[in-house]
């Protein structure tokens, strides 16, 4: 999960590869560093050329910490001006965060520098084996180990392409590795395992990143990278390889975003930025989803119509906020399709030896399409003849690649860690599979589809009409600065809802918080609740099933045990009045389509908080973007 950069080309490298840090900061931020190549002939202002002949030699500055502390570094120590760098932003594993075991790492002769993402499983084994070398690693992280492999290649005479193939074959676990050689050709070599990396393709200019965001400013043309591939970066040209040196095919694409989407636009967090995009990028995630003859349809999907009629068990594997989207997922799938839906933690999926089949279809939900719990319990899938459906928000990223379909969110990118419009995007995404799957198996009728779509397409306007007022979740976070322990409620869809209001809390005002099923509030957790304590509720809509008086119900037992009660229900909702302190209004909508509407005050609501005390929104600490390792 951290972040990596490599450039080559005309322009300093050093400033293009700590911008493209910058962007890429979400993805971890104990350590950031970078490092060039140079020829000797001076620092990034422009020194005299020395008197001796230049050495092309590299130049690494790293420090501990967010990378403001990188640039005081740089600040105070100038490095060379050239075209050849690379950059690494670090989530610490191995080794805690210390300037000594931030990236890059350096060979021992200083020759080749690299940054890692990933774990190298047999760290210890090669540690040992380099020991005996006479070499002697002066971090605790896996990734110098590789610094001093490729070294080794390297002097021996080997390029430093068939080095990464080479030191690649030795290595277990999952990585991105990104090195460059001083001695070398004016290029950069990396190499990708179970880990995300992308090749930006400029003019006269390459880029190499964890995330297209990156290099967005230079180039919006990109390669995706297979899984055990090199790819070798000039000025001029890409060369991709798998890890016994035989060329592959590579597959280019066009990122339909730009620099203006992954900057702030005047907000004081990305993350109250992305709340306020949710309107757009749930209509971008519903874009041109019918044909002429106005049938569903999906992005990609290589699954036939058949195939689908046969499927007799759906399971949605996700991780963290992607997998409260599942548990909502299931409820409409179910209603929809009539087929049996499970929703499962993709860390937990494998381990269990889950029951599946060609007749079981897999949901993957990741944000990133990176995520390693969930890239490993697809595979896992497809081990056991499952067909696997992604849904993601990163095109060309290495789960839709390896899935037999995908539905691409379209959100947009999204910067903060605590995901927001990813989150309600990943809904609707599972709306239109449940749809599309109710289509081709005749669960629904034509013109039953289009109701819910239609439905679906006025929900952009309803989100926006929600973030119109934030005035009194704004005062309520302001009421509820100094609690440590808030409660969220909710019954059917309003049960995610809660779970992931509750998660938002933890993440980044780092209280205690807790989601519960409102029906299992008397089978224990109601010995939580005290005078007093903070609980929110989300009351279903109206309707013809005895849900709304259920959850009415629960609200009126905590309200009689002295709890302070956030209600979140339709703004006509007369019943819930008596027995709510706040009141939240939400527009009118059907049952399933209610946690677009309420989950946005609830992120909001963490949003504020956080900022109250003092906290980084966007950065919450011990917490990354993009979970790469398991």
């Amino acid at each position: 999960m951290c972040g990596i950069v490599g450039y080559v080309g005309p322009r300093p490298a050093l400033g293009v590869v700590v911008e493209g840090l910058r962007r890429l900061e979400y993805r971890g931020y104990d350590s950031a560093g970078v490092a060039v190549v140079s020829d000797g002939r001076g620092a990034a202002e422009g020194g005299r050329p020395p008197s001796d002949p230049p050495t092309r030699r590299i130049h690494v500055a790293k420090k501990a910490g967010k990378i403001a502390n990188l640039d005081a570094e740089l600040a105070a120590h100038a490095l060379p001006a050239d075209g050849l760098g690379l950059g690494h932003t670090r989530w610490a594993t191995h080794g805690g965060p210390t300037d000594v075991n931030a990236h890059p790492h350096v060979s021992a002769d200083g020759r080749v520098a690299v940054v890692h993402n990933g774990i190298i499983e047999n760290f210890a084994a090669l540690r040992t084996e380099l020991a005996e070398d006479g070499v002697t690693c002066v971090s605790e992280t896996d990734t110098e180990v590789v610094a001093h492999l490729l070294g080794q290649q390297v002097s021996a005479g080997v390029g430093l392409p068939e080095a990464m193939r080479l030191v690649c074959h030795r290595l277990q676990g999952a990585f991105t590795l990104v090195a460059v050689d001083a001695q070398g050709p004016r290029q950069v070599v990396a190499a990708r395992r179970n880990s995300p990396l992308v090749v930006g393709v400029g003019d006269g200019e390459n880029f190499l990143a964890s995330d297209v965001a990156a290099f967005i400013e230079h180039t919006r043309d990109a390669i995706e990278l297979g899984q055990d591939q090199v790819v070798v970066i000039t000025d001029s040209d890409v060369t991709v390889t798998d890890f016994d040196g035989v060329p592959a095919d590579v597959r280019p694409f066009h990122v339909d975003w730009d620099l203006s989407a992954a900057e702030k636009g005047g907000f004081d967090w990305f993350m109250r930025k992305e709340i306020y995009e949710q309107p757009k990028a749930v209509a971008d995630t519903l874009l041109g989803r019918h044909d002429e003859n106005g049938r569903l349809t999906l992005d990609e999907v290589r699954i036939s119509e058949e195939e689908l009629r046969r499927i007799d068990k759906i399971i949605i594997i996700a991780c963290g906020t992607a997998s409260y989207a599942g548990l909502v997922a299931k409820y409409a799938i179910e209603h929809w399709t009539r087929i049996p839906c499970e929703v499962e933690l993709a860390s937990e999926f494998r381990y269990r030896d889950p029951i599946v089949g060609p007749t079981t279809l897999v949901v993957a939900i990741s944000q990133s399409g990176e995520t390693a719990d969930t890239l490993m319990a697809i595979r896992h899938a497809r081990e056991q003849r499952a067909r696997v459906l992604a849904v993601c928000n990163t095109n060309g990223a290495t789960i839709p690649r390896e899935s037999d379909a995908v539905i691409y969110t379209h959100a947009g990118p999204e910067i903060s860690v605590a995901s927001t419009k990813g989150f309600l995007t990943q809904i609707v995404a599972c709306y239109l599979l449940g749809l599309y799957l109710a289509q081709v198996r005749g669960t629904k009728f034509g013109d039953e589809i289009a109701s819910t779509m239609a439905e679906l397409a006025a929900m952009p306007d309803a989100i926006a009409s929600v973030l119109e007022d934030m005035d009194p979740v704004l005062k309520l976070a302001a009421d509820f600065a100094e609690e440590r322990v808030v409660l969220f409620l909710g019954r059917h869809v309003g049960y995610p809802v809660a779970l992931e209001g509750a998660l938002k809390l933890k993440e980044l005002a780092y209280i205690h918080a807790e989601g519960f099923a409102a029906g299992e509030l008397k089978h224990g957790p109601i010995a939580l609740i005290e005078d007093g304590l903070p609980v929110f509720v989300v009351i279903p809509p109206r309707g013809r099933d005895m849900l709304h008086d259920k959850v009415l119900s629960n609200l009126q037992e905590v309200r009689a045990r002295g709890a302070r009660t956030v209600v979140l229900a339709e703004a006509d909702d007369d019943e819930v009045l008596p027995y709510a302190d706040v009141l939240v209004p939400l527009p009118k909508v059907s049952t399933l389509l209610q946690p677009l509407l309420a989950t946005v005050p609830l992120q909001m609501f963490a949003c504020e908080l956080a900022t109250l005390k003092g906290h980084d929104v966007d950065q919450p600490r011990n917490l990354a973007k993009s979970v790469t390792v398991e």
